[in-house]
């Protein structure tokens, strides 16, 4: 039996974690020997069993339960003209502001926006209070609609939102500043609100190809893998005799020059995203886009780590090729922020490359018998966001009885990095040839893991803090009724178990099938 421990703030669990990720071998910081590399991580041996499960979960989702999407794997390195054609040369800008005290660097829409995450956070902890003030009577829609603070802060809130939204759709970024200055925001290393004006800064990486510095080329380094499936789309139709709607899955990385990387893994320069693009005859995008948002919606909250914990962000201003869209966002320890995009992104993309290129990529509908440029619903997810998630969600430190301590990542069975550890009592007696056979006999169908250093209390807490569902122990009575004990992790019940039923034991909890099949 356990209790939790004392409740940590948010950012003392966001540090928590960070170190624990580091301590286990989930992620480290690239290139630590040099000092690192600001805003580039490397996934450990946990970290990278952790990332290859998501992404399975996500492609056998898409791939296997809608008979109409299949993958792709474009390359990183595509023809110049792409991101012409895709407005990513032009428009593919950030606004950054300047301190001039302190020489720092920062996204002026993100200033806004933590801002407005404070007056939020202000507005829930009165709730909060009020909660536990009034306990079984209290009604939260009536206390938002009165408690004389929480309309202060939710005035404030609305009128610098307002603010901003207009400020976004008008690409002011005279009012950017404006509205920093005014909310007084200040640079959190010189505290002042000394400020330049707000400035455009294109994201993308380039680089030359060619043997000479004369005769190469500039090319980019993608920005995102969405355009790989664009220039792809005619042939995957055709050699896959594809009929609309039909979808294109990808999973690859991407490079964005992101001036503002921060917050661990949530926000990289080199990053990986899950994405497809969903072709459709034009005038249903928006069923289609309905459709999708809630599919997504449901592939998340299936994993198990609360419904409260996600929800839906609708686009104020919208993207130059979109009609329609949408964010997932998730309760991170720093709030709720942007884990997938769902997009309708008309038929921008096809037609500009259909432009640019010169090349006809209509598709013709024997139906309709007319050809015509698809419609176009994405879902883009990015995986190092959704390790992040899993990984935060999961992290938690148990007080339990007697005064003991322990930190445990529940993290979905089917997505743990170890299913199972083996562990034979003590080091002698037979015990570890015993382990060793079933280990054998295990890790042909699962990621296992063999232990025999320490004690026994040292390694089951060792198994905690990476995720283990399940600790099986060799001991004395293992060799005369071949039974084990076996741990579970979120209980710590044990219970006597058949070695010939561990496989199947095992296979119930993990299996990835189990979470299609609540999707299908």
């Amino acid at each position: 039996m356990c209790i939790f421990a004392p409740i940590m703030t948010q950012d003392e669990l966001f540090k928590v974690l960070v170190a624990h990720c580091k301590e286990y071998g989930f992620i480290f910081p690239s290139s630590e020997i040099y000092d690192g590399l600001a805003a580039v991580y490397d996934y450990g041996q946990m970290g990278v069993e952790l990332k290859n499960n998501i992404k399975q979960y996500w492609w056998n989702a898409m791939t296997r339960l809608n008979e109409n999407i299949v993958g792709i794997d474009s390359c990183i390195f595509m023809h110049p003209r792409i991101w012409e054609a895709s407005g990513h040369v032009g428009a593919f800008n950030d606004p950054l502001i300047d301190n001039k005290d302190s020489k720092k660097r920062y996204r002026a829409d993100v200033l806004i926006e933590d801002y407005l995450g404070k007056i939020e956070e202000k507005i829930n902890k009165e709730v909060e209070k009020g909660r536990r003030k009034f306990g079984d009577s209290f009604n939260e829609e009536q206390f938002r609609a009165t408690n004389p603070n929480v309309l202060r802060e939710k005035a404030k809130y609305d009128e610098v939102h307002n603010r901003f939204v207009k400020a976004e759709q008008e690409s002011n970024f005279q009012e950017y500043r404006q509205i920093i200055i005014d909310c007084g925001i200040v640079c959190p290393i010189s505290g002042t609100c000394n400020w330049t004006d707000v400035r455009q800064f294109n994201l993308m990486f380039s680089t030359s190809m060619g043997s000479t510095a004369d005769g190469s080329n500039t090319i980019y380094l993608r920005p995102e893998t969405a355009q790989g499936i664009f220039v792809n789309y005619l042939n995957v139709q055709k050699t896959g005799r594809m009929k609309i709607p039909f979808g294109i899955a990808q999973i690859g990385k991407a490079f964005r020059n992101e001036i503002v990387a921060r917050q661990f893994i949530f926000r990289m320069r080199e990053f990986e995203q899950m994405e497809m693009q969903f072709f459709i005859k034009p005038g249903t995008e928006l069923d289609w886009f309905a459709k999708w948002k809630e599919q997504r919606m449901k592939w998340h909250v299936n994993l198990g780590m609360g419904a409260e914990n996600y929800r839906f962000h609708d686009h104020e201003k919208l993207a130059h090729y979109a009609n329609a869209a949408t964010d997932i966002e998730f309760q991170f320890p720093f709030g709720f922020k942007e884990l997938e995009g769902i997009h309708s992104r008309t038929n921008f993309d096809l037609g500009n490359h259909q432009k640019f290129s010169g090349k006809k990529i209509e598709y013709f509908d024997p139906e309709e018998n007319k050809a015509y440029t698809p419609y176009v619903i994405e879902t883009s997810i990015g995986v190092d966001r959704m390790v992040l998630a899993v990984l935060s969600n999961s992290f938690k430190e148990e007080q339990l009885e007697g005064g003991d301590t322990r930190v445990v990542l529940s993290i979905p069975a089917p997505l743990a990095p170890v299913k199972a550890a083996v562990l034979p009592l003590v080091k002698k007696d037979g015990l570890p040839e015993k382990a060793q056979e079933i280990m054998k006999d295990l890790k042909y169908c699962f990621n296992c893991q063999y232990e025999e250093k320490d004690s026994i209390g040292k390694r089951y807490r060792r198994q905690d803090a990476i995720g283990t569902p399940f600790c099986i122990t060799v001991d004395h009575e293992t060799l005369n009724d071949n039974c084990v004990t076996v741990r579970d992790r979120d209980t710590m019940q044990q219970q006597r178990v058949p070695i010939a039923s561990l496989r199947q034991m095992i296979q119930d909890k993990v299996d990835m099938n189990n979470l299609l099949k609540n999707l299908d």
